[in-house]
């Protein structure tokens, strides 16, 4: 690829998502995907099998980190992935199987991606109540159960993931500390980001063969993010972590609005 075609707006659109991902952990497709599709206007599935790729190759990265520092619980990456990975073929199989019009196509992952990130802005905001809603009334699962809520919670997040890009950060988080309450919250965040490794890959390479990628974007894209994410781990001075929930979800709330509203 030659230097013209790398483009600066989205190497910067880049740098900034992977700085923000860097320090709150979630918001690289709540965030990507809709920036590249108001703001770039990407076609909306294009911009989906961008950011899935995209996502796939930053998270390698916080991946390899997690795994040498021994913060990924591979039992739960394993269980995730038993649902997610079949569902999110199966998610790619039956849009190819409908034979979708572009058209209705594109209006569909506008209006799951607005309604994602309202999902994702909500768990971001009442993460805490949720959790202690949940321990009041649920109480300790057995390890029964727990394994088959994680493999239907993969189930959901393959086909969320597969059709929106989103899901696998705020969600997924959400949906751990649900199921392993005794788990430090530092080996719940690495095992989502493992698990979003192959999730987002297996997706991102169905919209590959059905030709949903833009891969002068997707490596501008990456010129950014992975300097971003690594800047910010290193030297980013750290808000309050209710300051950068409360600031990433009323981002989300007005980004869903505008998308809803299209």
């Amino acid at each position: 690829m030659s230097v013209d075609a790398i483009h600066p707006l989205y190497v910067a659109s880049g740098f900034a998502v992977g700085f923000l991902v860097g320090m709150t952990g979630v918001g690289g497709g709540s965030l990507m995907t809709p920036l590249l599709i108001l703001l770039f206007k990407v076609h909306p599935v294009t911009a989906v099998g961008t950011d899935l790729i995209y996502a796939s190759v930053t998270k390698s990265g916080g991946s390899l980190v997690h795994g040498f520092n021994k913060t990924i619980d591979w039992r739960i990456v394993l269980r995730l992935a038993t649902g997610s990975l079949p569902a999110s073929l199966a998610t790619m199989a039956l849009l190819w199987w409908l034979k979708i019009d572009q058209a209705a196509y594109s209006a569909l992952v506008t209006k799951v991606l607005g309604v994602a990130l309202i999902f994702t802005a909500a768990a971001l905001l009442f993460r805490r109540r949720l959790l202690a809603s949940y321990s009041r009334r649920v109480g300790v699962m057995s390890e029964r159960e727990t394994r088959t809520f994680t493999i239907l919670t993969g189930v959901a997040l393959g086909v969320l993931v597969t059709v929106s890009s989103v899901g696998a950060g705020a969600l997924g988080v959400t949906a751990l500390l649900l199921l392993y309450p005794e788990l430090p919250a530092v080996r719940i965040a690495g095992s989502d980001i493992a698990h979003a490794v192959p999730l987002t890959l297996v997706a991102g390479l169905g919209h590959l063969y059905s030709g949903g990628i833009d891969l002068a974007v997707l490596i501008s894209l990456l010129m950014g993010s992975l300097p971003g994410i690594m800047l910010s781990s290193l030297f980013a001075p750290r808000l309050p972590d209710t300051a950068l929930r409360t600031i990433l979800s009323g981002t989300l709330i007005v980004v869903a609005a505008r998308l809803l509203l299209v």
